[in-house]
């Protein structure tokens, strides 16, 4: 199999003109996402950045307390959105608009998503998949950056996103649309 070279894909496609059934030819250790009919594919997160996202995963789990108003929260779950097959770090949705959990891939838009910045990923999270999300009305972006230890939030107002915060170092803040206090030390720390 040929040997994936992570910077190399951040600027291209690994395939274009692909289906779903090309995400089975990938190696075992990266994701690939549908993005305009072509195949995305990068590696795993690195450690630091996984273990940020799982930090921040744990960290809004009393989000999900509420069985009736709360929150379902997932990492890394496959969603179509339209044509586009994307794979957030995490993203959830307001219990009341929950998807169906006995499916592998989710057809629900959900509320809110979050990307984990990384130097192979940034661009793309960025650029075509902040546009597809604000296409399919998810209302709030988050894009977490571990290099920098920040968080910007972003909320979707008229088809387009605005920064709505940024939070970073060792704050401890509310960021939207979550009530939940976050530590951010706690995120960043190893």
């Amino acid at each position: 199999m040929e040997v994936l070279d992570s910077k190399q894909v951040s600027a291209q496609p690994f395939k274009r003109n692909a289906t779903y059934a090309d995400l089975a030819t990938l190696p075992e250790h990266w994701t690939g996402q549908l993005i305009d009919g072509d195949l995305w594919a990068f590696a795993r997160p690195a450690p630091a950045h996984a273990h940020a996202t799982a930090r921040l995963y744990r960290a809004l789990g009393p989000e999900e307390a509420d069985r009736e108003t709360g929150w379902i929260i997932m990492s890394e779950v496959e969603i179509w959105f339209g044509k586009h097959l994307l794979v957030p770090d995490l993203a959830g949705w307001r219990r009341p608009r929950c998807p169906n959990l006995e499916e592998q891939t989710q057809t629900v838009t959900p509320d809110w998503v979050c990307e984990g910045l990384s130097p192979s990923t940034a661009r793309l999270d960025r650029g075509r998949k902040r546009e597809i999300y604000a296409e399919h009305n998810v209302g709030h972006l988050w894009f977490a950056d571990p290099a920098n230890k920040t968080i910007e939030v972003l909320v979707l107002d008229r088809g387009r996103y605005e920064i709505h915060q940024v939070a970073g170092g060792a704050e401890r803040a509310q960021l939207a649309p979550f009530a939940t206090q976050l530590d951010l030390a706690q995120l960043w720390s190893l």
